[in-house]
């Protein structure tokens, strides 16, 4: 090899090793990605978000405990004044000191306010919470679908390799083919039925190859991992002992953990909370006060007196809205009823999420039955297509029990495949629907 050519495979190997130009590939876990997605998600960043400004809105909506400070200063111009008698004769000039000044400042600190402050800081918690289960909601939703992918992308791993033995083994049968062929006991037609088949199975492994790369893409972006990254799937996934335990635990825990039944209760608090706060209208609102304001020249005198007033003072102040009595009634009306529609919400939901978790269920038993059956046609499929082979390298098959036979064995090889990742699926999919994924 000349020096260029041994400088142009050093460079290559400098860049592979380096991963410019490679991919990253590993194995991940399902639990891995669940936690890149919780990290780099841009979604579940969004919400997180959302959580802080909750709990700023918790923090202003307290604040309105502290007391009101207001401080005012002014200055002015102040244009002499005249007198008249009161029919407007005898106009006489009245001099003023021209420079107004003025300074106050005022203190009220609410004692009592019918248990609208009180509401309003509920209120904010109520919806922090409301945006915390948001959040718990979305990332349920995100996991699920990434396991949607994760198992779908191990299901077209298996896939592949049955495509590629099913291949190995048509070509074999096809040379077979060919050099009885050659001794003048198989057609032509068989050989070309078979080059058939074979053709089918690679325009397959072509169609699951495509699958693979755009499932990898789709997982990949949504767990925030990075761009080149090709993920393998944990093989030991099906190895897990997965719980069969009864309906009524996985009934329990949905009625506990699910994000949409807490929202919907934390929905009737909220509604709870609007129609406590429209009652504190009605209620009087009491206050400690406080002033001290000093303003000159004193213009109640006459002639005015080019000095400062000062005076303060301390008290009680209660103001209470009469109007409320008869225009607080309809809104009162209306949040009762928002909180009646929120509880029937509630209730028809937890209908909805019971049966979601029945049906669940039921094909998550229903997966393990299916698996047994399918093991059971794969060993008779196997079975059967060696018997098929063997009698056909004997001259005692036609090549179409041959070919009935390959699709047989192909068909149930794929079909325990998807009934090895249904259970998994299934499993996922009642952590899913009772809030524990």
């Amino acid at each position: 090899m000349t020096k260029p050519s041994w400088l142009a495979a050093l460079t290559l190997f400098t860049l592979l090793s380096s991963g410019v130009c490679g991919y990253a590939q590993r194995v991940y876990t399902l639990e891995e990605i669940f936690k890149s997605a919780d990290d780099a998600n841009l979604t579940i960043k969004t919400y997180t978000t959302g959580m802080e400004e909750g709990r700023k809105e918790i923090e202003e909506a307290r604040s309105n405990y502290l007391p009101d400070i207001n401080t005012s200063l002014s200055l002015s111009y102040i244009g002499d004044g005249f007198t008249t008698r009161r029919n407007y004769s005898d106009y006489q000039k009245a001099p003023i000191p021209h420079l107004g000044t003025g300074l106050s400042l005022s203190v009220e600190q609410p004692v009592y306010t019918g248990g609208a402050l009180s509401s309003s800081v509920k209120l904010a918690e109520l919806k922090s919470v409301t945006r915390s289960l948001e959040l718990e909601n979305v990332t349920d939703n995100l996991h699920f679908q990434l396991t949607d992918f994760y198992l779908n992308l191990y299901k077209y791993h298996n896939l592949k390799k049955v495509i590629e033995s099913n291949i190995i083994s048509a070509k074999k049968i096809l040379q077979e083919m060919s050099d009885r062929y050659d001794e003048g006991t198989v057609l032509r037609n068989d050989i070309t039925r078979y080059e058939l088949l074979v053709s089918n199975l690679e325009l397959e492994l072509i169609r699951i190859t495509n699958t693979l790369e755009i499932l990898n893409e789709n997982l990949v972006t949504l767990s925030g991992l990075p761009a080149n990254t090709i993920v393998t799937p944990d093989s030991t996934i099906l190895n897990r002992s997965l719980p069969a335990t009864g309906e009524d635990l996985w009934q329990n825990e949905a009625s506990i953990n699910s994000p949409a039944i807490k929202m919907a209760v934390n929905g009737v608090n909220i509604s709870r909370m609007y129609e406590r706060m429209t009652k504190a209208e009605r209620l009087p609102k009491i206050g400690l006060q406080a002033k001290w304001t000093m303003d000159g020249p004193i213009l109640v005198e006459i002639p005015p007196i080019n000095r400062n007033l000062s005076y303060w003072y301390v008290g009680v102040g209660v103001t209470y809205n009469i109007s409320s009595l008869y225009k607080t009634n309809k809104s009162l009306a209306r949040c009762r009823i928002a909180t009646q529609k929120a509880g029937e919400y509630l209730e028809d939901l937890r209908e909805k999420v019971s049966l979601s978790v029945s049906a669940d269920y039921i094909r998550y038993m229903e997966s393990y039955e299916q698996l047994k059956t399918l093991q059971k046609s794969v060993e008779l499929a196997e079975r059967n297509y060696h018997t098929i082979a063997t009698r056909y390298s004997e001259g005692m098959a036609l090549i179409t029990d041959m070919l009935d036979a390959a699709d047989a064995r192909l068909n149930t090889q794929q079909r325990l495949v998807n009934g090895r990742i249904e259970i998994i699926y299934n499993y996922y999919k009642l952590l899913f629907t009772s809030g524990q994924i």
